[in-house]
């Protein structure tokens, strides 16, 4: 008797099925290929939360409005975080996930201790640090209320773990995000609410070509390739994924933590 054909079907596996999510700076960059990873693996509802509104509108009608929306949020206001929060609890009954990912960066300076710009610095802050605390905080209320649980991932950065020549007040924003993820994640955990950062390393990002003035017309693939002891360029995909993991089941029991995903780079400069 002849044995069985294997079949090569495979299933998709929807590690957010169902979830209601939030993204802040998903217009462009790591939030982009986040929001877009988010829907991939199932998520009910995305919510991009930007200030890039021409951008944000495209992303979102490109994932689909069935399950992608556009809001304008600037997370420096916490009152306009606090919408968001509550319109998507308003809307879909629940929130599950929030990617805290929005940053900036306006030294207009290179930032060395010697020639600080505070007005930069606080100008920086406000988004960075300020405005990634309210969107802790008002998703984690929303999450507490609901009595659901959920996961808030904040974007940090290599820069959280290491010193660097210049963009101090970037670099002092980053490791703050990381204190922000402790002291949350053990607040938090007895209601079931996980809190972890993810820390990029060089990404070909509009902030990238901002940050090291990066042209329109340079390869930024061949560029950000010279920044990771892996063979390619780190992608906002790549990042993504990483996202999507510290999201889903697949890391119930990871909180508090700092993932890094910079392809080796972080280990071997770090101080």
């Amino acid at each position: 008797m002849a044995e069985p054909s294997l079949s090569h079907t495979t299933t998709k596996i929807q590690k957010l099925h169902g979830k209601v999510t939030i993204v802040t700076g998903g217009a462009s960059g790591i939030g982009e290929a986040t929001a877009r990873r988010f829907a991939d693996n199932g998520a009910r509802a995305v919510v991009i939360a930007d200030v890039q509104d021409e951008k944000g509108q495209n992303v979102a009608a490109l994932i689909g409005p069935e399950v992608c929306t556009y809001v304008h949020c600037d997370i420096a206001d916490e009152e306009q975080v606090k919408s968001v929060v509550e319109s998507t609890v308003a809307k879909y009954g629940r929130l599950d996930v929030m990617f805290s990912n929005a940053g900036i960066f306006t030294s207009s300076t290179d930032q060395t201790i010697l020639d600080f710009d505070f007005p930069a610095y606080e100008k920086l802050l406000a988004v960075n640090l300020k405005g990634m605390a309210a969107s802790v905080k008002h998703a984690a209320r929303a999450m507490v209320e609901g009595r659901v649980g959920g996961s808030i991932i904040c974007t940090a950065s290599v820069a959280a773990i290491m010193g660097t020549e210049k963009y101090t007040d970037y670099t002092m924003s980053k490791h703050a995000v990381l204190g922000l993820v402790r002291s949350a994640s053990l607040q938090l955990a007895r209601h079931g609410i996980r809190v972890n950062a993810v820390s990029p390393g060089a990404v070909g990002t509009p902030l990238f070509r901002e940050m090291f003035g990066v042209g329109e017309g340079v390869d930024l693939d061949g560029l950000v390739a010279g920044w990771s002891r892996v063979k390619g360029a780190l992608r906002g995909k790549n990042v993504a994924d990483a996202v999507v993991f510290l999201a889903a089941e697949d890391s119930e029991f990871v909180t508090g933590h700092n993932l890094v995903v910079d392809g080796g780079f972080a280990p071997a400069q770090a101080v």
